[in-house]
């Protein structure tokens, strides 16, 4: 059959506003994607709809919409988009609405039962992650727009890939492909040079946004529309695979692709062939994310000035304790960034930050304020803060908990209001970690120079509720003997301290000469309780790359 080229015009809540224009202009496509939804985002759209019961969805999609509903459709473009959130009904019944007052003739319809929250009403939120089966019965049925809540990443590419292919849910490899793609695609332009470690080998000013062409056997080619920027390469794609994944086995509602088969090909300047995945039946249960609210927080920074930072550091803290000592959680950072006989006043200064959470609202605003406050004109000499010390504010918690596939109500409400049950996989295999792969012969020895792992190895780093995963690859073959060897668990912890009184797992993945940590705990309750300074992980594979090493001198 024909290939399905699959585009991605949002990457979260809040991406560029112009990429689905930009993405139905500027070239050939059959159907539009866009990722609005992240742990983070559930608890915002709750908290929307807390205030307003017919809220609860991506607003900034149907702004979108408005001024390029009339170019999917003049283009025979079909977009599918989890921008539903909360309450993909109201978004569907939205579209609709605005289709009719456009005069556009288009068909919409939407999935549901991912809303859990009446088995667990001390939530703000619960949702389980659906797959693609529930997209896949809409577009069968004709629909130009569907509209989804919590669903998979990846389930945006696996839904019209089984529709266009008539695949089924035992096509494991074919599924497994679609997922590989549908992962690549799903943070938009992270997979075309944003975010990347090696940014510089292209103009990433205003990446393009990625697409798919998908062929029937599940292989894929990852590319972008000509002209825009950015760049598609083997290192880019490798990028974003890593991101927020873990060890071989990706699962799934519908599938568990085997990360260790990915096989990448530079076909052409800006296409990257993906072929040779492998998948398996998916897990009998499914992932549901919980949100509820922790607590308050608030923060103050310090600014400290010139001579003897640390001791005025120290007499702040003292000074602070008789307030903080009620304080459930507290938390005390120094950034050294001040240096010696510096030229301007800011960098002869460090900060001094404290976060601060409670389930007393009094405590960590009111209380905490006024005794930052009143040190004004009684503490370290320079004594100044970033920004005023507001009110607490607050702060959510996120974990995940795994109910059996066959207990969620998964439904595909078709544009015409028939209601179809979109059954559970009927064939699952409980999740295990694979052996270790032999690692490659390594290098012979020879002389070194301490040099940053980032000249020879690219990051990305991401979260997944209070975990974060680091993904390492190596750009040779001679890197990667390496690498597999050098960087272990324990070097990793040396290199991470605040990893090392943690649980840290390393996963090998040697087709894509790739290093895969999944560090437990190191951000808390999740983004949103803002346990750290990079509450989502986010730089922390871009702190490794600057870490020094002992490197073979023949890879410098």
């Amino acid at each position: 059959m024909t290939v399905l080229r699959v585009g991605n015009a949002s990457g979260f809540y809040g991406d560029r506003f112009d990429a689905v224009r930009e993405m139905l202009t500027g070239g050939e496509l059959d159907v539009l994607t866009g990722d609005y939804l992240a742990e983070l985002t559930m608890l915002i759209l709750a908290r929307d709809r807390l205030k307003d019961p017919a809220a609860g969805y991506a607003r900034t999609f149907l702004r979108q919409l408005e001024e390029s509903l009339g170019l999917a459709h003049e283009r025979g473009v079909r977009i599918v988009t989890n921008a539903g959130g909360l309450n993909p009904a109201g978004l569907a019944d939205a579209v609709r609405e605005l289709a009719g007052r456009l005069g556009i003739p288009v068909r919409v319809a939407h999935v549901e039962g991912d809303d859990l929250k009446p088995l667990h009403p001390d939530s703000l939120a619960a949702h389980a992650y659906l797959g693609g089966f529930g997209i896949a019965e809409c577009l069968r049925a004709g629909a130009d727009v569907v509209v989804t809540g919590r669903v998979t990443d990846a389930a945006l590419v696996t839904g019209p890939a089984a529709a266009h292919f008539g695949w089924g849910p035992g096509d494991h490899d074919r599924l497994a492909g679609a997922v590989v793609a549908g992962h690549v695609l799903e943070c938009g332009t992270q997979a075309t040079g944003g975010n990347y470690a090696f940014f510089q080998e292209g103009d990433v000013r205003r990446p393009g946004f990625p697409l798919a062409e998908l062929h029937e056997d599940g292989s894929c080619v990852i590319t972008k529309h000509p002209g825009t920027g950015g760049l598609v390469d083997v290192g880019t794609v490798t990028a974003q695979l890593l991101y927020e994944t873990a060890g071989a086995r990706y699962a799934g509602p519908d599938v568990t692709a085997r990360l260790d088969t990915v096989r990448l090909t530079q076909d052409d300047p800006d296409r990257v062939r993906v072929e040779g995945v492998r998948g398996e039946a998916p897990p009998p249960v499914l992932k549901v994310g919980l949100n509820r609210l922790g607590g308050f927080r608030n923060e103050v920074a310090f600014v400290l000035t010139g001579l003897d930072i640390e001791a005025k550091a120290a007499l702040v803290r003292e000074q602070m304790a008789p307030v903080l000592g009620k304080v459930a959680d507290v938390r005390w950072e120094t950034a050294r960034t001040d240096r010696p006989d510096a030229d301007t006043e800011e960098t002869a200064s460090a900060l001094l930050r404290l976060v601060v959470r409670d389930p007393d609202e009094h405590l960590v605003g009111r209380a905490l304020t006024g005794a930052a406050v009143e040190l004004a004109l009684a503490s370290y000499p320079g004594f100044h803060v970033l920004a005023p010390p507001g009110k607490g504010t607050p702060f959510g918690v996120f974990e995940d908990v795994y109910v059996p596939q066959d207990t969620v109500d998964h439904v595909a409400v078709l544009h015409d209001g028939r209601r179809v049950a979109v059954t559970p996989a009927p064939d699952t295999l409980v999740l295990e970690d694979p052996p270790e792969p032999e690692p490659p012969e390594p290098l012979p020895a020879g002389p070194v120079r301490r040099a940053p792992l980032g000249l020879v190895a690219g990051a990305r780093s991401g979260d997944k509720g209070g975990n974060a995963n680091v993904g390492v690859w190596a750009r040779t073959d001679a890197a990667w003997r390496w690498l597999a060897h050098e960087l272990t668990v324990e070097r990793f912890q040396e290199l991470i301290p605040e990893s090392r009184s943690l649980p840290v797992t390393r996963h090998v993945l040697p087709n894509l000469r790739a290093l895969n940590f999944v560090v437990e705990g190191i951000l808390g309750a999740g983004v949103a309780a803002r346990h750290r300074f990079d509450p989502q992980a986010k730089a922390l594979g871009e702190w490794l790359r600057s870490r020094h090493l002992d490197i073979p001198e023949d890879l410098l």
